[in-house]
């Protein structure tokens, strides 16, 4: 980490940072991004919070059928032309997949492992825009971008929920000690900690979230897993059966049979078999959806490309990541399993690092076999495209204007 790294944890190291802080307490930095310009204004937002596949929420604080309405998006931008001057907050999921600006301020939290990152999320509120006191049950980190938002913080709250609700708003909240935080400010929160922020003024809020994946959903996993293993012609069998005097009963030898044939069954995420799933899941898009691919991509065209200059950059919208093994390393792209023998484990490091590869960092693979061919896999499902000279570019939404706010945002 540079010393201007540095300043983004208030001097202190990752592992500093880790050690003391992480799932544990709070932590406020003034000036963690000193001289921080906003990376997309709040028409722009706007006018992402209207597109299909885009993930939004407009709270009503006051106005709506009921305090605090959620209207899930695509948002109307005539309603958003219609809002008051005061009391709302539109909130936009996965900003970084859309806008490369944004997503390259995700970069600078890769001292947490990647799988752990969730999206980075923008919200827009006018003066008294709030979501209301609540809890989560992520880390997040929250960037303050324009204007000045007040946060409140109880770090043991009283669970209890206002009820008839659209959000899980806390009933009493006391908070301990509070902030107004400034553009450039940063506040990092563990799970569990009660939070109120209120804008002051019209306000952006960057929040980079962090996911941690749910006992009953990993145990769902493994256990799709095995039973994909399982034919379907593969029943349970008692062919020392014997006469039963209790014909409502389920008998201790059957209950005992079926247990063990459970425990065989788990037995087959032992090592690899569990990697593999674990891999899987954690990559899988976050809607579920299916890998998203592009056209085909040749490795001849692919080499003529990348001879002519053009890099490549990892999709914002892709979950990339690796596990080692004795023999090669398993890469996990978009919930899809890649085993890459010995002779190309290098590659998964290299394509899960920086997150713009250009010709100079290629070149020198580009003779091994089997690594062009990857490459040109990886740009044919979407998560590597292709990218000339610096990745410093407007994405489709770079120079767009909103929707119509009314001036110049799942996770709450």
């Amino acid at each position: 980490m540079t010393p201007g790294d540095r300043r983004l944890l208030g001097g202190r190291s990752p592992a500093a940072f880790l050690r003391r802080h992480w799932q544990k307490r709070p932590l406020l930095v003034r000036g963690a991004l000193s001289g921080f310009r906003d990376l997309v204004s709040p028409d722009q937002l706007a006018g992402l919070s209207c597109e299909e596949g885009v993930e939004s929420r407009l709270v009503l604080v006051r106005g709506g059928t009921r305090p605090f309405q959620v209207l899930p998006g695509p948002q109307d931008p005539r309603r958003l032309r219609a809002l008051p001057t005061t009391h709302w907050t539109l909130l936009v999921q996965g900003v970084d997949r859309h806008l490369p600006a944004v997503s390259r301020l995700r970069e600078r939290f890769r001292f947490v492992p990647d799988w752990r990152i969730d999206d980075l999320m923008v919200s827009f509120a006018p003066r008294f825009g709030t979501v209301g006191p609540h809890v989560d049950s992520y880390d997040v980190f929250l960037l303050q971008g324009l204007g000045r938002r007040r946060w409140r913080i109880q770090r043991r709250p009283d669970p209890a929920l206002r009820p008839g609700l659209d959000l899980r708003v806390l009933r009493r909240f006391r908070p301990d000690v509070e902030w107004v935080l400034e553009p450039g400010d940063l506040l990092y929160l563990p799970p569990g900690v009660a939070h109120h922020g209120v804008a002051l003024e019209d306000s952006l809020t960057y929040s980079i979230g962090f996911r941690a994946p749910a006992h009953a959903d990993l145990l769902a996993a493994a256990v799709t897993h095995c039973l994909r293993a399982i034919p379907a012609s593969r029943l349970y069998e008692d062919p020392d059966l014997r006469p039963t005097r209790q014909p409502g009963e389920i008998a201790r030898p059957a209950l005992q049979r079926m247990r063990s044939l459970v425990r065989r069954e788990l037995r087959r995420l032992d090592g690899p078999a569990f990697d593999r799933c674990v891999g899987a899941h954690l990559t899988t898009p976050a809607d579920g959806s299916p890998e998203h691919r592009a056209p085909r991509m040749t490795t001849g065209v692919l080499r003529r490309r990348l001879r002519s200059g053009t890099g490549l950059a990892r999709s914002p919208g892709s979950r990339i990541a690796f596990v080692r093994r004795p023999a090669g390393v398993d890469l996990f792209v978009d919930g899809v399993l890649l085993p890459l023998p010995p002779r190309l484990a290098f590659a998964a490091p290299l394509l899960t690092g920086a997150p713009h590869l250009d010709r100079a960092a290629l070149a020198p693979h580009l003779a091994r076999p089997g690594f062009l061919p990857l490459l040109a896999d990886l740009v044919s499902r979407g998560a590597l495209v292709p990218a000339r000279g610096s990745p410093r570019r407007k994405g489709r939404h770079g120079s767009r204007r909103g929707a119509g706010s009314r001036s110049r945002g799942a996770r709450r």
